[in-house]
């Protein structure tokens, strides 16, 4: 589905309506729309699928959320835009609207990055070869754990667990030092037995690491150093400080703002279907 959402009321027959319709100075901006659909819809990319454009107005992200309920989506690809300033600190970039309305997976891809797509004559490949996780045993990352690894499970790809223990633990410890550092040792340990778990389970695709820091740094320095395809990440979602749409939390945004390549933002409610919309074979352009 081509899916665009506008901010005035578009006709439902827009591609069919004549061209005498356009020509009020008013309307004028339909016309430019239509012709621009109409280039997408002429891509490469979509030759031999079936493509259904959907034109509709209002707020992108909740009538995005909405589409994928009306029309059971599997996946939502948005492309994001760094946002600096006033106007990112009090909303946010729509695409981060997006992944946090949406109650499905959404893939967030910010040019230019690594791309796993392979545009070769003919045809387009996938090629997923390293994926990382980012994990924390939390109930907001059930549904990420098992989308990565059905994927790299269909896919052969390597899969990178990550857990990040936040450096707001040594901000603790410099002022209780006594009662935070023994919580930090149980943590640790506690980490590791679960990644230790997780590599059992998933077998020798599995590579876990534990890092120190920043999650949001240490995710995007891990996919950076293993040349990672794609991070799949959890999200949940917070109350507006100032009313209005849920956002994402911040090292989330911050992972999709600064990765290096693709990030599968799979929120926590969602009962995810087994690879949505995952092509591994060459998708004939003949």
């Amino acid at each position: 589905m081509l899916f665009s959402v506008q901010e005035a009321r578009v006709p439902a027959n827009l591609l069919t309506l004549p061209e005498r319709v356009f020509e009020e100075q008013e309307n004028r901006w339909l016309l430019q729309l239509r012709a621009e659909v109409k280039e997408l819809l002429s891509d490469p990319l979509f030759r031999d699928l079936e493509v259904e454009p959907v034109i509709v107005d209002g707020d992108p992200a909740r009538e995005i959320a909405r589409a994928v309920r009306d029309y059971d989506i599997d996946l939502v690809t948005v492309v994001t835009h760094g946002r600096k300033g006033l106007s990112r600190a009090l909303g946010g970039s729509t695409a981060e609207e997006i992944i946090a309305e949406a109650p499905g997976p959404v893939l967030a891809i910010r040019p230019p990055q690594h791309d796993f797509v392979e545009h070769r004559d003919s045809h387009i490949e996938i090629h997923l070869n390293r994926i990382v996780l980012a994990t924390n045993f939390r109930p907001s990352s059930v549904a990420a754990t098992q989308l990565a690894t059905q994927i790299t499970n269909h896919t052969g790809a390597e899969l990178h667990a990550l857990y990040v223990i936040g450096d707001y633990f040594e901000q603790i410890s410099a002022l209780f030092p006594e009662g935070s550092l023994a919580a930090l040792s149980r943590l640790r340990r506690y980490v590791q037995e679960r990644m230790s778990q997780l590599t059992r389970d998933e077998g020798p695709r599995a590579i876990t690491s534990i890092a120190e820091g920043r999650p949001y740094e240490e995710i995007v320095r891990l996919a950076a150093q293993k040349d990672a395809d794609m991070i799949v990440i959890g999200t949940t979602v917070h109350a507006s400080l100032f009313g209005g749409a849920p956002v994402l939390g911040s090292e989330i945004e911050r992972v999709v703002r600064n990765a290096p390549c693709p990030v599968l933002c799979v929120p926590a409610g969602r009962a995810v279907t087994p690879l949505p919309a995952l092509v591994t074979q060459p998708v004939p352009q003949t």
